[in-house]
């Protein structure tokens, strides 16, 4: 929101010394996001004058029009003769004041003027356009042609109100009531301890039976609305010049004194205008909700296909408006210039339905003024304020008259009030306010506050964002000054930390991190056709997705029950700008609709929610496993000097499962599946151990060809996704720190023979259960198969298999010993075979 200085000080009287930049440290110091303060006619020194045209002589032989034109600039020049002035420009003619800038003078960027010759002629200065001066957008851009009235030789720079100052406010979403000078104005006063001339506080007449029919078939999403009319406006009637130049400094582009009257009051008060053309308007007003499929043409040219949620002004032809963000084409106002202009208007000053304008506005892409104010709240008491302050206006400018007939249209409603113990703002701050300055600031934004110990406050019906005891204890705080809280340390009660599932989960993370992996951080969103780019079944539970209400893209609205559709797009991403070989990890939730999910209690904030109410929230939401998944394409190690290297394929995957079940102290059992989106012969299930239950964990392995090509991904691509709530279950609490024996290992190598169908998982599984307390490790260091020696079917798995004792150095004997037993037990489970035997 841009905020001239100028136009701020007619409603606070702020001391004559202060600048912008002193206002801007008093607003950021109240809260307020001040993000510059821009200082219009910088640099600029006259004579800047207003001359009247004498005379035009077209030069010729030039490459483009040239014109020598002398002008009247009355004594501004020392002399009181003509001007002459060489122009290039076209839109004015002989009779038309325009500004002037003499010899002698500086424009905005250091431009001084001075007499030179220029196309055979000597130009004594410029005649100046919009954008020389800096003004802004009139809509032009070409020379500035006055109204008649103003005398020869005035001085333009006081005229055009040049020299200003405009502080350019970030307005949070919260406090709408700042997207106008009047709310500005509110927090300036108060921050300089200064009374408030309210431009709102207006003489406005009773409703009446008079007025233009409206009527409201939705009060829900309209529960105020005001309408007014004005005839007799004069066509040729055109917005003054402080009135464009005050549009100009917030942003605005002057369009007709209709429009601009909206615009400003729109401004000025906060509260969103919309002008009709009587003529144009066909019966009775009214606000509905759309019919679906319906169309709106509206002021943009655009044809709207409306929907069933949107809010439409209506008369009796059908659609009208799109209520709180755009007019339609079918009453616009007409500008003399093009028609025979627009006499009689019906100004409507209504208050929408924050939420739904929102909704508005984004489904049609059409973010307006309006719906901007809108969407943050409005203050629905000031409609038949800004309705009057616009007939006013048009009245004084335009030579209209004020019908009598008043329109007001409100639903019934109780004033909000919130309960607040006095000293709740000290304890938030953990500063002693003192009642009588709670309630001296709670009166200062507008509230009235009763009460001793408790207070009751009624909130004003401009802040629509204070809803609680917290929000009243924030506008204490902020208007005594965030720089005046203390610096504390927090204290955290004694034995409370992370969780063992925080724990395993910050573990996973390092783990993935140490062994290569680069952690990509993603949206927690996706659209339901990735699930067919996955090959996923339709009977697949990761298919049953949680959909948002109002999500960030229309395009991804669920929220996702897997890991891998983000990191496979960040996969893709970073390998199209030329990294090619990844490893890529993540861990974050996954959300599962259960069925069982409701709309949750509001917690209360005054106090700790006790444990029902904590659960009967958990139970109102979807499951949210913890999940880690990774993803691999291109090298795994590299080549050079030092050897080949290798591409990374389904065994890097099934380690990095097999890491992060080491960091919970568990072991993996992996066997073979078919799992989409993995490729059928190269997926690999993983399963733990709880509570003698063998449970799937996660899969690994390489992608589907299918796949690799839907998602665009390099080929081979590899995946892994891990429950990490199923491993903390299977784990046995907190790591331990293993036990560092000084004696020596023994290490006893064994070849099995087994069915090409056993699973070198059971194999492993069978063997360390044989061999007993003693085995240190094991580990699969060879895979051979050979039908003429093995035979057709079979397949030799090589361990080696390391012993050691805590107390004592192992024997030969002991080692063989134990060595026997795994195989013995591998032979009697698995049918294993000792190859050679």
């Amino acid at each position: 929101m841009r905020i001239p200085l100028s136009w701020l000080r007619e409603y606070v009287d702020l001391p004559a010394s202060e600048t912008g930049r002193d206002v801007q440290a008093k607003l950021v110091s109240a809260g307020l996001e001040v993000e510059t303060v821009e200082q219009l006619g910088a640099g600029l020194k006259g004579p800047l004058v207003v001359g009247q045209v004498l005379t035009i002589e077209e030069l010729e032989g030039f490459k483009k029009p040239i014109r020598f034109c002398t002008v009247d600039v009355g004594q501004a020049n020392g002399t009181g003769e003509p001007q002459e002035i060489v122009c290039g420009a076209r839109n004015f003619a002989v009779g038309d004041k325009v500004v002037v800038v003499l010899p002698g003078a500086v424009l905005p960027g250091d431009f001084a003027i001075a007499a030179r010759k220029t196309y055979g002629r000597t130009s004594h200065g410029m005649i100046c356009s919009t954008d020389e001066l800096g003004m802004g957008d009139d809509g032009t851009h070409g020379i500035i042609v006055l109204p008649p009235e103003h005398e020869a030789g005035t001085d333009a720079i006081e005229l055009l109100e040049l020299v200003d100052e405009v502080l350019d406010i970030a307005v949070t979403a919260n406090r709408g009531d700042c997207l106008s000078l009047r709310g500005v104005a509110r927090e300036t006063a108060i921050a300089y301890g200064l009374p408030l001339r309210d431009p709102a506080l207006l003489d406005v007449p009773a409703p009446n039976a008079d007025g233009y029919p409206v009527r409201i078939s939705d009060p829900m999403g309209c529960d105020r609305f005001t309408a007014r009319t004005v005839t007799g406006l004069s066509p040729e009637a055109r917005s003054p010049i402080w009135l464009q130049r005050r549009l100009q400094k917030v942003g605005m582009r002057p369009i007709s004194l209709a429009v601009d009257v909206t615009n400003y009051v729109m401004m000025e008060l906060g509260q969103p205008l919309h002008a009709y053309d009587r003529s144009l308007v066909q019966g009775s007003i009214g606000v509905r909700r759309a019919e679906q499929g319906e169309k709106l043409t509206t002021l943009d040219g655009a044809q709207r296909v409306l929907d069933a949620g949107d809010l439409v002004i209506t008369d009796d032809r059908g659609a009208i408006a799109l209520a709180g963000v755009m007019g339609g084409a079918d009453t616009e106002i007409a500008d003399h210039e093009e028609t025979a202009g627009t006499t009689d208007v019906v100004i409507e000053a209504a208050h929408f339905d924050a939420v739904s304008i929102a909704r508005t506005a984004r489904r049609h892409k059409l973010s307006s003024e309006a719906s901007k104010r809108f969407e943050r709240g409005v203050d629905p008491q000031a409609t038949s304020a800004a309705a009057q302050r616009a007939v006013d206006l048009l009245v004084l400018l335009a030579g209209g008259t004020a019908e009598p007939g008043v329109t007001e249209v409100i639903a019934p409603s109780a004033p909000h009030t919130i309960t607040i113990p006095a000293d709740h703002p000290d304890k938030v701050a953990g500063v002693a306010y003192g009642r009588e300055t709670v309630v001296r600031r709670l009166q200062e934004v507008g509230c009235d506050a009763y009460g001793q110990d408790t207070l009751t406050v009624s909130v004003p019906s401009w802040r629509p964002d204070l809803t609680d005891a917290n929000d009243l204890a924030e506008e204490v705080i902020r208007l005594e000054g965030y720089e005046n809280l203390p610096s504390t340390l927090p204290r955290p009660p004694a034995g409370r930390g992370l969780t063992e599932r925080q724990r395993l989960h910050r573990r996973a993370g390092r783990a993935l991190a140490g062994a290569g992996y680069v952690e990509a951080l993603t949206y927690p969103f996706l659209s339901e056709g990735v699930f067919d780019q996955l090959g996923l079944p339709a009977d697949d539970a990761r298919r049953r997705v949680v959909k948002l209400i109002n999500p960030l893209s229309d395009e991804e609205p669920a929220l996702r029950t897997t890991l891998l559709p983000g990191l496979l797009a960040a996969l893709r991403r970073n390998d199209g700008r030329g990294s090619h070989d990844l490893a890529l990890f993540e861990t974050g939730l996954v959300f599962r609709p259960t069925g069982q999910e409701s709309v949750p209690a509001r917690l209360p904030v005054d106090r700790r929610p006790t444990d029902e109410e904590i659960a009967g929230l958990d139970a109102s939401l979807p499951a949210q496993p913890r999940r880690a998944a990774v993803v691999l394409a291109g090298a795994r190690e590299q080549a050079g000097w030092w050897g080949k290297g290798r591409p990374a394929d389904w065994a890097d995957a099934v380690e990095a499962a097999r890491l992060l079940a080491r960091e919970a102290g568990i072991e993996l059992t992996v066997s073979g599946d078919r799992h989409e989106p993995w490729h059928p012969g190269r997926c690999a299930a993983l399963h733990v151990d709880i509570d003698g239950t063998r449970t799937l964990a996660g899969h690994a392995g390489e992608l589907h060809p299918r796949v690799v090509k839907a998602l665009n991904l390099p080929e081979r691509t590899c995946a892994m996704e891990l429950d990490l709530d199923v491993l903390e279950r299977a784990g046995t609490g907190p790591l331990q720190a293993p036990r560092i024996s000084t004696y020596p290992v023994a290490t006893q190598d064994v070849a099995l023979v087994v069915d090409k169908t056993v699973p070198a998982a059971d194999v492993e599984k069978v063997l360390r259960e044989g061999a007993g307390e003693l085995l240190e490790s094991l580990r699969l260091f060879d895979v051979y198969e050979n039908a003429e020696q093995l035979g057709a079917d079979k397949k030799s798995l090589a361990y080696a298999l390391r012993f050691r004792a805590g107390d004592r150095t192992l024997t030969v004997d002991e080692a063989s010993a134990a060595r026997d037993a795994a195989v013995a037990l591998a032979a009697e489970r698995t049918g294993a075979v000792l190859r050679g035997a």
